[in-house]
C-alpha cells in the first residue's frame, strides 16, 4: 500500500492516472495530453506499473497503458476507514474539536485576572472495588500514576504526601513520549488540604505556565461511599485565583479531568479485586509504571 501512495505522490503521475480513467492510452498521447516529455512519461508510467497501478500491453509500434481499477478501490477503503476512525463520534477527534470551539471560547473571556474565579465542575463514577482499594488509588503514588491525566499525557514524576499539609507535585509529559526525549509537558504543584481514609480528600493544585506561576488553583474535593458491591466517588473541582494566561488551562478542565476519571474506572474493572489493600501489587496491561513516583504518609 505504500508503494501505492508513492506512486501517486507526483502530480505528473496522478495526472496520468485521470488521464488513464478515461481510456487506455498510449505512451505518445499521454506525453501530448500531460505535456510532459516522451521519455519522462514512460519513466512515470514504469513506476506507476511496478506499483501495480497500471498495466500495459505493445500493440505494433505502439505500447498502451490501461489503469487498473483494485488497487485504486483498495487504497478508497484503506482512506475511508482511516475517516471513519478519525470521525467516530465522542473519539479522540471530536474532543479535540471540541476542546477547539472551548479554548476559543475561553480565550475571549479570559480578559482580567480573576476571569474563571467561581467556575466548578462536577464529576460521579461508580467503581468497583471496596472504598478501601478506591482510596489507594487517589493516594498512592505508585497507583494514582496509572489514571491521573488525560488520555494524550502521562504521569512522568509524582509526589503525593497523604496527610494534611503534604506536598502534591505532579509533572507529565505526551502519552507517546516512552524514552523520555521528548520535552516535559507540564507540572502542577499544591498541597493537601483533608485526609479521612476511605471517605473524603482535599486537595488545592496549581498547574504551572511557561514561567513556573500559577495558571490557576483547583481546589479538589473527593467523596467516596460504599455501595456494597462497589463504590461510588463524587469529586467537586473549583477554580480561583485565575490569570490572563490560564484559560487554555480551563478550557480543558472538564474533557480532561473526566478522561482521568475514566481511565480510573477502567483500571478499577481490571485491578485484582482480592489485592491485599495494606500492599502494593503491580496490575498487568498497567501503563504508567515507569513513572517517578514518591509518597510521604
Amino acid at each position: 500500500m505504500d508503494a501505492l501512495f508513492t506512486a501517486l505522490g507526483d502530480p505528473v503521475r496522478w495526472r496520468l492516472v485521470n488521464l488513464l480513467a478515461e481510456r487506455p492510452r498510449s505512451v505518445g498521447v499521454l506525453a501530448q495530453l500531460a505535456e510532459a516529455r516522451q521519455p519522462q512519461t514512460t519513466k512515470h508510467l514504469q513506476t506507476l506499473e511496478r506499483a501495480g497501478i497500471v498495466t500495459s500491453r505493445r500493440t505494433g509500434q505502439r505500447r498502451i497503458y490501461a489503469l487498473r481499477a483494485a488497487p485504486l478501490r483498495e487504497m478508497a477503503a484503506v482512506l475511508g476507514r482511516l475517516a471513519d476512525t478519525a470521525d467516530q463520534a465522542g473519539g479522540p477527534g471530536a474532543t479535540h474539536d471540541a476542546y477547539g470551539l472551548g479554548l476559543h471560547a475561553e480565550r475571549l473571556a479570559a480578559q482580567a485576572d480573576g476571569w474563571a474565579d467561581g467556575r466548578s465542575f462536577r464529576f460521579h463514577r461508580s467503581l468497583a472495588g471496596r472504598p478501601e482499594l478506591v482510596w489507594r488509588h487517589l493516594t498512592d503514588p505508585g497507583l494514582l500514576a496509572r489514571w491521573w491525566t488525560p488520555d494524550d499525557l502521562r504521569v512522568s514524576q509524582l509526589l503525593f504526601e497523604t496527610r494534611e499539609g503534604g506536598r502534591i507535585v505532579q509533572e507529565y509529559r505526551d502519552a507517546d513520549d516512552t524514552d523520555g526525549t521528548d520535552r516535559v509537558a507540564g507540572r502542577a504543584e499544591g498541597t493537601v488540604d483533608v485526609v479521612r481514609p476511605g471517605e473524603r480528600l482535599a486537595y488545592r493544585l496549581s498547574p504551572l505556565l511557561a514561567d513556573g506561576s500559577p495558571a490557576f488553583t483547583a481546589h479538589v474535593e473527593m467523596v467516596i461511599r460504599s455501595t456494597g458491591t462497589g463504590t461510588d466517588l463524587d469529586v467537586h473541582y473549583g477554580i480561583t485565583d485565575s490569570t490572563v494566561d490560564s484559560a487554555d488551562f480551563v478550557a480543558g478542565v472538564g474533557t480532561g479531568f473526566g478522561q482521568s476519571l475514566d481511565r480510573l474506572t477502567r483500571t478499577l474493572d481490571t485491578y485484582p479485586q482480592d489485592t491485599d489493600t495494606t500492599g502494593i501489587t503491580d496490575t498487568p496491561g498497567a501503563t504508567d509504571g515507569d513513572a517517578d513516583t514518591r509518597s510521604a504518609k
